[in-house]
């Protein structure tokens, strides 16, 4: 393949001190007997252009057009390396499944620590990377060169910057529970907006069925199956409907997503009892789960494929989605939306809304308008 240069920004870490502020330590350790006193200091002119330099990338193959690529597609030694797949992240270091079957602990290059970009993590859990295996040195049995390009990624905004949860996977398992704690729609929309523009296949699981009465859930199933997004009822303590989730993870790349204590670690265990994953009761007094998954963690499963529990969530921030942009990722306001008066409508206020005539003549669920209001002003969901 082709080589490109680019010039890349880099972090503020990556530039060591332009003025000398460790005066008195130096006069503590060695004194300045021996050395003439400085008379002048240099500073340089180039600011932050001393954050910059020349990089080597690689071209990706025709086949890689589509795919998001994280950060940089850096030129690595083909020959020399291996390739493999994430499991698990820990800082700066990460658990990879190689592609000969063993188990690597990888360091990540400091290049990629170090690049200037708006992604929390450079390395996340299900990314396919290409690592240079380390012979003889513990812990780190290897360092990730690069990381390959992306598709069906599950994002979030956090402090600014993007939070990859999970890349490459193919299904999202929407995971909540229908009492202790309790359903909370709004978050699934979220997750739906998030799984709509990461380009994932949402399923949505309402766990713990077996604590109300099934047909008090019949009006939210009706709203999302006329979207046409599957919905399943299972309960992990019963065993009602496990066999049926099975069959749906199956031989998929899955990613396991809900607020804490609504039974992602449970279920998993249900489907595959090899798992043995950790799990925690809710809490007696506010009804909330602990979080005992920690980190995104890649799992096999006796099914066939590959499952990644995620760390419960009590409130989702979009990432990279602008408030004109909300609209199109639901599925039920899109065909009114073309129909609206003015070309610009927002849909909250405007005369002569399509969106609003469709919600007061009952063709669009109120709950469903109004989860759309809450998150184009921007609030999140607690």
């Amino acid at each position: 393949m082709a080589k490109k240069k680019f010039r890349a920004e880099f972090r503020k870490n990556r530039t060591p001190r332009a003025r000398k502020t460790n005066w008195t330590r130096e006069f503590d350790e060695h004194g300045f007997q021996e050395q003439a006193p400085e008379t002048e200091e240099r500073l340089s002119g180039k600011g932050e252009l001393t954050r910059r330099r020349t990089i080597h990338t690689a071209e990706m193959a025709p086949e890689m057009a589509g795919a998001e690529v994280p950060n940089v597609h850096l030129e690595v030694d083909e020959a020399t390396c291996r390739r493999g797949r994430v499991l698990s992240v820990q800082g700066i270091s990460s658990t990879v499944l190689s592609d000969d079957g063993s188990v690597v602990q990888c360091a990540t290059r400091r290049i990629l620590r170090t690049l200037s970009t708006d992604e929390r993590n450079p390395v996340v859990a299900g990314d396919r990377v290409v690592f240079q295996p380390i012979a003889q040195s513990q812990p780190c049995e290897g360092v990730i060169e690069r990381v390959e390009p992306r598709y069906g990624t599950l994002s979030r905004a956090v402090r600014g910057r993007r939070h990859v949860l999970v890349s490459n996977v193919d299904q999202l398992l929407i995971v909540t529970s229908a009492a202790e704690p309790r359903l909370k729609p709004n978050l699934i929309d979220r997750i739906l907006v998030a799984a709509e523009k990461g380009r994932v296949r949402p399923l949505i699981c309402i766990n713990k069925i077996d604590l109300i009465d099934p047909a008090s859930l019949q009006p939210l199933i009706g709203v999302y199956s006329r979207m046409g997004y599957h919905l399943v009822m299972v309960s992990a303590r019963t065993g009602f409907g496990i066999e049926r989730l099975r069959r749906l993870v199956a031989d998929r790349q899955s990613v396991v997503a809900g607020q804490s204590g609504v039974g992602k670690s449970s279920l998993l265990n249900a489907i595959d009892t090899d798992l043995h994953l950790r799990v925690a009761a809710v809490s007696a007094e506010n009804e909330k789960g602990r979080h005992t998954t920690t980190t995104a963690r890649l799992l096999p499963i006796g099914c066939g494929g590959f499952v990644v529990d995620t760390p419960g969530m009590r409130s989702f921030e979009l990432w990279d989605v602008i408030p004109e942009e909300v609209a199109g990722y639901y599925r039920d306001l899109r065909p009114y939306v073309s129909l609206c008066r003015f070309p610009n409508c927002s849909h909250t206020h405007e005369e002569a809304c399509a969106v609003k005539n469709a919600v007061a003549e009952g063709h669009l669920d109120a709950r469903r308008y109004e989860s759309y209001c809450s998150m184009r002003s921007g609030q999140g969901e607690e």
